[in-house]
């Protein structure tokens, strides 16, 4: 008897156990996905979005999952080719849907996206192929279903060539097995082939595996995934690398013939680790801080997580070991994104020395507390490595290593007329110079930075560049020497000093780039690019580019294909009738004008001579557009005509004080106008409130507004903003949101990768760069990337990846010289320089 009750109560609790396994929380219903108020899929710690981003070309967009903190898959939606590319045409997407009651997302889309086409984004497109289809995701368990509704069945043509394509990121993946039906495998690090050509002559790799149901990463809790195509057919597991450097594994099944009602059916299951929370994560400057700066390190924390615990400062000791200098509860701030925020203030510690912030096992890099934490290894890189490595027309030599060789010193021939090339440069019905089409345009092959991870120069990143560098000078009377820069011989030596201040040095580089095309044109140029997408793609050393022996129209009957020697393989030069970008250029020369002056008095002559040539000839009737070249011409010559156009515009200056009160502040000494002075004043009190506001709305105490791409480019440029005006403006704008701008890019910004955003720069940073290097997995020190961007609505993301662009690109103009000036701004007022 006692045996039958003991085994009739066993069951009982076996029975409660698995009523209660197989249920959600307090609910009573079997645990499953559902949609939540952000209008994504959600279980556990895994979210699945629909059409929340659309950004395909840099792999954010369609249908993406984040697992357990990590965003493992993206761009889930109908494509035209295996894996395609950053050109390839890519759908319109219309506006997302939810059903509340199926608990389903949906969006509707169509092919040709005629939009983009139209800006020269997609030059590959398809004008017969032309349908509409509606993606959904709906929960399915513990997973999800992603269903393909076309409106009409595909023509004939166009079978076999249009499927369903879901991105896997690689970096996570590399040395994780798979499995295939009964395949298996692991990703590699590097694609393999075979490869093979298709019916339509484009050269495809070899599926890693075929079947109806892959695993993903079983071996790992937190990344193991099944997909499952429960329509006929197989999926494909593709390497994206094969065709595209910068590709993803592809997972892929085709649209059957015929098929519109769930033409695409698959059943995904992401592993969601039950209860899985995102690991707290304390954000600091990975370079430390000045004594008298305010000193906040920021713990971020999953929204579900209640156990807080204290947080501790420690300073490392000089004969080994920590001392704990503070401990203490961190102070509640809020909710941001997904993520709840603590702050540890610790601005009255002041002794100097390295330090820590512990908080549970989270420990922070070393960072130090010194009044000379600014003075070395911060804004020198930028000077040192990057503006360097990203000279054009020039070798560049460090030591042992040459970072590039001599470049494009067949610059340039005139762009073809009515011609939009990739990367959004046109050319309209006329050179608007004396130059036809193909001609040989002189005065192009000296000077010059190339503008971005690629080899264009843009002429108002050489201008903002060159600006940038005159500002720094002007106001840090930075002499230093660091870097040989032989113009004649079009040599560069890093690390070897010439006795010449470096900025100046550099100042003169982007000089000669932009005078010499406006002397030889008698107009700016809009920028100067590789006239082939082969070229435009390169990875490596720019002096692979072309051959450097400028090219001549007519000389020989057969023209070499691009890469051959003799081939036409020149840049070609774009001009443009763009009156804003005009006086942007002559507000920079301007600047340069005056800041050159004594160092190179031929190019300070010919600045000042372009910029108000620029102001005068300039067709712009927006007001606006010329208060900055009126201001830095005021300040270059002294003319009174620039001091007048100010004062006559008070009032459209003071409405807009938002956009150029940074400018306007310099102005002041020297306009003898009370209306004008009190107007700008009171508008500066009056924009000082909405930054407070602005800056309230998240813990990082700057005006940040995530989005797609990171925004540490404009918050640099914010803080670099802010100098000014609290120069110019000292009792309403004090030095603290430039201090926390500046913390912002060194390491205390929302996500877990807590890396600063300049290369090189403290004791963790970027060091797998968007750069020329990209391939290798590297980096170029000084080099500022825009950092964490957002993956909607509220997942801030900074992957280690060399190829987002989004994320870890290195830019001139504001990307390089705001950082540069905002170090030094820094160490001067901390200082009292």
């Amino acid at each position: 008897m006692k045996q039958s009750r003991l085994h009739l109560i066993t069951a009982f609790f076996c029975l409660q156990f698995l009523m209660v396994s197989s249920t959600n929380g307090q609910s009573g219903k079997p645990a499953a996905m559902k949609l939540n108020s952000q209008e994504y899929l959600e279980y556990q710690g895994v979210n699945v979005m629909l059409a929340h981003d659309f950004y395909p070309e840099s792999h954010q967009g369609g249908v993406g999952i984040i697992q357990n903190g990590l965003r493992v898959a993206t761009n889930g939606d109908l494509r035209l080719e295996p894996t395609p590319g950053q050109w390839q045409p890519t759908p319109k997407v219309g506006k997302r849907i939810t059903n509340t009651a199926r608990q389903e997302v949906s969006v509707q889309m169509s092919f040709p996206n005629e939009e983009l086409d139209r800006k020269g984004f997609n030059p590959i497109i398809y004008p017969d192929l032309k349908f509409s289809y509606t993606t959904r995701v709906l929960p399915a368990g513990k997973g999800f279903k992603i269903i393909v509704d076309l409106d009409k069945p595909l023509p004939d043509e166009w079978i076999g060539k249009v499927g369903f394509n879901f991105e896997l990121f690689p970096q996570v993946l590399f040395g994780k097995s798979y499995y295939m039906d009964e395949q298996h495998g692991i990703f590699i690090r590097q694609p393999n082939g075979p490869h093979y050509t298709d019916k339509e002559g484009e050269l495809q790799i070899v599926p890693m595996a075929s079947g109806k149901k892959l695993t993903v990463a079983p071996e790992s809790e937190r990344q193991r995934m099944t997909i499952e195509n429960l329509k006929g057919g197989d999926l494909q597991l593709i390497d994206g690398r094969g065709k595209h450097n910068n590709g993803w594994f592809v997972v892929r099944s085709l649209v059957a013939k015929g098929a519109t009602t769930n033409a695409v059916e698959w059943l995904v299951i992401p592993n969601a680790i039950e209860g899985w929370k995102s690991a707290p994560v304390v954000q600091v400057s990975q370079v430390g801080y000045h004594p008298k700066q305010q000193k906040i390190a920021m713990i971020e924390m999953d929204a579900k997580d209640n156990n807080l615990q204290t947080v501790s400062l420690l300073r490392i000791k000089e004969s080994g070991g920590v001392e704990t200098v503070l401990k203490t509860q961190p102070k509640k701030w809020g909710k941001f994104l997904r993520y709840s925020y603590f702050q540890l203030n610790f601005t009255d510690v002041e002794k100097p020395g390295m330090y820590q912030v512990k908080y549970g096992s989270y420990l922070t890099e070393p960072f130090q507390i010194s009044n000379d934490v600014y003075n070395r290894n911060v804004w020198q890189p930028a000077v040192e490595y990057f503006l360097p490595a990203q000279m054009c027309h020039m070798r560049v030599n460090e030591r042992y290593r040459v970072w590039h060789g001599w470049c494009h010193l067949d610059d340039a021939r005139m762009a073809t007329v009515d011609s939009t090339l990739f990367d959004g440069y046109i050319q309209g019905p006329s050179t608007l110079t004396s130059f036809k089409p193909g001609d040989n345009v002189p005065g192009l092959n000296s000077g010059g930075w190339h503008d971005a991870g690629d080899f264009d120069l843009r002429v108002e990143s050489q201008a903002e560049t060159v600006q940038g560098l005159a500002l720094a000078y002007e106001e840090f009377k930075v002499n230093y020497d660091n870097t040989t820069i032989d113009q004649k011989n079009k040599l560069v030596e890093i690390q070897v000093p010439d006795n010449k201040p470096d900025l100046l040095q550099q100042m003169e580089h982007g000089l000669l780039s932009i005078i010499g095309g406006y002397r030889s044109m008698g107009r700016l140029y809009r920028g100067i690019i590789e006239p082939t997408k082969r070229q435009y793609v390169m990875l490596g050393d720019p002096i692979n580019l072309t051959d450097n022996v400028p090219f001549k129209m007519g000389t020989t009957s057969s023209v070499p294909e691009v890469g051959l020697p003799g081939s036409a393989d020149d840049r070609w030069v774009y001009t443009e009738d763009n009156p804003g970008r005009e006086l942007n250029v002559a507000a920079c020369l301007a600047t340069a004008a005056r800041v050159i002056k004594g160092y190179n008095d031929t190019l300070a002559a010919q600045s000042l001579e372009i910029a108000e040539a620029l102001w005068n000839n300039t067709k712009e009737k927006n007001v606006m557009a010329r208060v900055e070249p009126a201001v830095e011409l005021l300040l270059t010559t002294g003319n009174k005509i620039y001091a007048d156009f100010l004062a006559n515009h008070t009032k459209d200056i003071a409405e807009n004080f938002e956009r150029s009160g940074y400018v306007v502040g310099k102005s002041l000494a020297a306009i003898d106008n009370r209306e004008y002075k009190e107007a700008v004043s009171a508008a500066a009190k009056k924009y000082y409130g909405k930054i407070v506001e602005q800056g309230k709305k998240t813990p990082y105490a700057v005006p940040y507004e995530p989005n797609i791409w990171g925004a540490g480019w404009g918050i640099q440029n914010f803080g670099f903003r802010q100098y000014y005006l609290h120069k110019n403006f000292p009792q309403v704008f004090p030095t603290d949101y430039m201090l926390a701008a500046m913390n912002f890019i060194l390491g205390c910004h929302p996500g877990s990768n807590t890396a600063s955003f300049a290369s090189g720069v403290g004791a963790n940073s970027i060091t797998t760069g968007y750069g020329f290097n990209r391939a290798d997995w590297s980096y170029i020190p000084g080099g500022i990337v825009s950092g964490t961007a957002l993956i909607r609505p509220d997942f801030p993301e900074l992957l280690t990846w060399p190829f987002l662009w989004q994320q870890t690109e290195y830019v001139l103009g504001g990307g390089t010289t705001d950082y540069l000036f905002l170090v030094l701004a820094a160490d001067h007022l901390l200082n009292k320089k």
